[in-house]
């Protein structure tokens, strides 16, 4: 599970902002809400007729698999890099 994500955002002739965010205090707050996400998530998959286990299973796999990735958006000379750790 990811444990840092940081978000940098290069703004034409100012200082770049720079914000770390610890991911298990965010999940921690937002559990009652992930909780709801998931039970949404299990219905869909009822109703579409997927797999819960095995659409639970991907979901977590593509979590894990985030550590290490680093996302680089750029519109015109504003730039915003998040790199998760």
């Amino acid at each position: 599970m990811p444990q840092l994500v940081t978000v940098r955002v290069k703004r034409p002739d100012r200082r770049p902002i720079r914000v770390w965010v610890p991911v298990l205090p965010v999940v921690l707050l937002l559990a009652p809400i992930v909780v709801l996400v998931v039970l949404a998530a299990i219905v869909a998959c009822l109703v579409f007729h997927i797999g819960v286990a095995r659409a639970l299973g991907t979901t977590w796999r593509v979590i894990s698999a985030l550590p290490g990735a680093r996302f680089d958006i750029e519109q015109g000379r504003t730039a915003v890099l998040v790199s998760v750790r």
